[in-house]
């Protein structure tokens, strides 16, 4: 990419000229002058400066889709050159939630690292509204997502099933008849829950129940309000926030309920109950997200394969936690 091009990519992902000046090592007159430059080559303004931060005019977001494609051009054509020179080598821009990240693709990125040393990994952590962008942008190479709207986007290929559990503290008063459908940690670690017997609880019994639920843009929190709704009430809200993993440790200290995935459960030690909801929304098919391009790298693809084989069943490796 020319170098006014990048030029002006940085004052884009910044909105500033200050920060991108900063960020290209060189003076704000000196950018200025260069993205005035090429606003007067192509007869139109990118950026409309009265705006804070700086924003895209029309002209400027057909520049910045144009760059887009350009980036695409050059990056589709040094991964083929980097597949023909060389099979086992390459760069893997993975992205991906807390959740994703710590609880499924840590052990799975350190053994396809040991398998293919020459390949270089990149990992991205931020929510899934922000990685769906950064996966348009092709920032990214490869995601996950369980959300029919966002995976509908995107070129996508199945990688897991989890299941979600409503977490209880023990000492949370609940009326008796769910008494024989509460599930412990040993439970879900042995995948009772999945079994076609295990009973369901309808979320209505938990109506007087405090919950600590995720905020919008995640995946949880769409899923949850259309749990209330099905069950016909509002909840008692205790706190909101971002993380999945750590609504989780909050349940378990005795805050309040809490909606988490079968694959957060790694210890038997644990103060909560946990209860499989009768709802259609409770199982999520995680698939593999990639940009639509005409030609996928090496590098992604043995990816893919590599961790469609490698993803555990939940339970499956946890006996030794509690050893």
């Amino acid at each position: 990419m020319e170098q006014d091009m990048k030029y002006i990519y940085q004052v884009y992902q910044d909105g500033s000229f200050s920060v991108a000046a900063d960020h290209l090592y060189m003076s704000q007159p000196a950018l200025s002058i260069a993205v005035r430059r090429v606003e007067e080559a192509i007869g139109a303004e990118i950026f409309d400066r009265s705006r804070r931060p700086v924003a895209l005019t029309e002209a400027g977001q057909a520049y910045i889709d144009t760059l887009h494609y350009i980036r695409y051009l050059e990056e589709d054509l040094a991964h083929r050159i980097e597949d023909l020179r060389d099979l086992q080598t390459g760069t893997l821009r993975l992205g991906g939630t807390h959740f994703l990240n710590c609880y499924i693709l840590a052990p799975i990125l350190s053994e396809f690292s040991r398998q293919y040393p020459g390949i270089r990994l990149e990992l991205f952590e931020d929510s899934a509204l922000k990685l769906q962008g950064y996966l348009q942008r092709r920032d990214l190479d490869l995601t996950l997502s369980c959300a029919p709207e966002i995976v509908e986007q995107f070129e996508h290929r199945p990688a897991f099933y989890d299941h979600v559990l409503l977490a209880v503290p023990r000492d949370v008063p609940l009326p008796q008849e769910l008494d024989a459908l509460a599930l412990t940690a040993d439970d879900i670690m042995k995948r009772r829950h999945l079994e076609a017997d295990c009973p369901r609880a309808d979320l209505l019994h938990f109506r007087d129940v405090e919950f600590i639920l995720l905020r919008q843009g995640n995946n949880l929190y769409d899923r949850g309000q259309k749990m209330f709704a099905e069950a016909g009430f509002e909840p008692k809200i205790k706190m909101t926030i971002s993380q999945m993993v750590t609504s989780y440790r909050l349940a378990d200290n005795a805050l309040g309920a809490a909606f988490i995935s079968d694959r957060l459960v790694r210890s038997r030690r644990s103060h909560l109950k946990f209860f499989r909801i009768n709802s259609q929304y409770v199982d999520r098919l995680f698939y593999f997200l990639l940009p639509k391009r005409d030609y996928t790298p090496f590098a992604v693809r043995r990816f893919i394969d590599f961790a469609a084989a490698h993803i555990p069943h939940p339970g499956f490796h946890l006996e030794s936690e509690d050893a």
